[in-house]
């Protein structure tokens, strides 16, 4: 029977720029991990506790959660969703918080003020500049730095390698017998038999597979910072506040066109692109007609997919 690999899956639960819309929430996107036994959340802004309920999403199952910046719109649903989370009967795990410096005073502040009690442990660390900031078993995370109004931040997500595949028929061709000799080979061991036979691990196992890449960035205009995160990942989350023809209001408010987003997919050769803090002037197209931000970036690098709210997204291995 064919192993079947549990899927790493990206959940849009908020894809606008700013304020809610009726079509669109503010900025929250979740990674899930073993058919969603656990959960990476980025950024939470207004209404994502309310996202989740609607979603396959176990806000139980989310053990860590990253903030690119410290702008309302991805970020002031953060409170709730912690107060919440202690309502949960499983979810009493620590939780690990991530973002820029300032997001403990805010946290510590509002559930002071609140006076919110938790009924798990939260760790939070605060990043000043790109480098390594996680490593589980799941994934290793590393941030950049971006170029926005505020600090403001990417996330590389990089999943553990797999490991190759064990060759059984090698195995029995080769004379060795089933048992444990087969699972010292499946963990990379040399075996040494009584006949003074010896056998490489490397001859029996296939080279692990490379992990998938996920880069999920802030908001930002175009820097290096965006490029060291996309080069060469298989998903590239990006901001596309504005069209192209709104080049200069984007400079301005220091956005992203989908243009700009779906140049650097190419440049960095990236493999899929999704677009997402979407501005509501770009709402009111009629039904059936390609979104022209879709439009704009498709132009560029084909491989563009426009998130709207509860879009899924499974990342495949290349």
């Amino acid at each position: 029977m064919k192993e079947c690999e549990s899927p790493l899956q990206l959940i849009f639960l908020g894809t606008g720029a700013g304020a809610p819309t009726t079509k669109r929430n503010v900025s929250s996107t979740a990674l899930t991990f073993d058919q969603g036994s656990e959960v990476w959340l980025f950024d939470c802004g207004e209404g994502t506790q309310q996202q989740i309920a609607r979603s396959k999403v176990s806000l139980a199952a989310i053990t860590h959660i990253f903030i690119t910046h410290l702008h309302g719109d991805h970020l002031l649903g953060l409170p709730g969703l912690l107060g919440s989370r202690s309502l949960q009967a499983r979810a009493l795990t620590p939780l690990t918080l991530i973002g820029p410096q300032g997001l403990k005073e805010f946290v510590q502040c509002v559930l002071n003020t609140t006076q919110t009690a938790l009924g798990y442990s939260v760790v939070i660390k605060e990043v000043s500049e790109s480098g390594s900031i996680l490593e589980t078993p799941l994934a290793t995370v590393t941030v950049r730095e971006l170029e926005h109004g505020v600090k403001s931040f990417g996330y590389e997500i990089l999943e553990r390698p797999k490991p190759g595949k064990f060759r059984k028929s090698f195995a029995q061709l080769a004379g060795i017998p089933e048992g444990p000799l087969y699972g010292q080979l499946k963990r990379g061991e040399d075996i040494h038999l009584p006949d003074g036979r010896i056998f490489l691990s490397r001859n029996f196992v296939d080279p692990p597979v490379r992990g998938r890449k996920i880069a999920i960035l802030g908001d930002t205009i175009p820097c290096a910072g965006a490029f060291l995160l996309a080069n060469e990942a298989d998903v590239l989350v990006h901001e596309a506040t504005f069209a192209q023809d709104q080049h200069d209001l984007a400079r301005k408010s220091m956005h992203s066109t989908a243009a700009q987003a779906a140049q650097l997919a190419k440049e960095a050769h990236a493999r899929t692109l999704i677009l997402t803090h979407v501005s509501a002037r770009y709402e009111n197209g009629n039904q059936g007609e390609v979104h022209p931000l879709l439009e704009e970036a498709r132009a560029i690098f084909s491989p563009t997919y426009l998130a709207e709210d509860f879009f899924v997204f499974t990342v495949p291995r290349a």
